[in-house]
């Protein structure tokens, strides 16, 4: 198993780990989960999610489907994560928005969680930043994912490629 970087990569995954991909191969880069739990999907018959997380990592992984459960999003709380080369974990809110504009995502979102959480979201990228008394505490990113495992296309997206 070699060293994760923590790289966040939107609409892609995290560093080698790509979105779409295996629980077989998340399992191969990551080794076994120290917890496994099929959260099903309220209300919604054609998806269910289920979540690896890995404490050490200070990571959850996320895989949806129906028939074909694939890696479909990331949540983090590990210190070392970065976006766009800088560690996000120590940036205030307003340096994180700075940093997201500087890198061509503008469509923020801001809300207040019903557990205190502040949620700045940036649904162009799918990502969410999550603040408990104006420090980052998560991060979490991903893509959406149809019941067979698919990546679903999402507007505005990719724009540059």
């Amino acid at each position: 198993m070699k060293k994760l970087k923590l790289e966040i990569g939107l609409l892609d995954g995290l560093d080698d780990l790509k979105f779409g991909e295996s629980p077989e191969k998340v399992e191969k880069s990551l080794g076994k989960p120290n917890e496994i739990e099929d959260i099903g999907d309220e209300g919604d018959e054609d998806l269910s999610t289920i979540l690896w997380s890995y404490d050490n990592l200070g990571l959850t992984v996320f895989f949806e489907g129906k028939n074909n459960h694939v890696l479909s999003c990331f949540e983090t709380d590990n210190e070392e994560t970065t976006l766009f080369g800088k560690k996000v974990f120590p940036l205030t809110e307003d340096e994180i928005i700075v940093l997201m504009k500087e890198n061509g995502l503008s469509q923020m979102d801001v809300e207040e969680e019903e557990w205190g959480e502040k949620r700045v979201s940036f649904d162009e990228a799918l990502i969410d930043f999550y603040f408990q008394n104006n420090k980052l505490v998560t991060v979490n990113w991903g893509v959406f994912v149809n019941e067979n495992g698919e990546i679903e296309e999402f507007d505005d997206l990719d724009d540059d490629e």
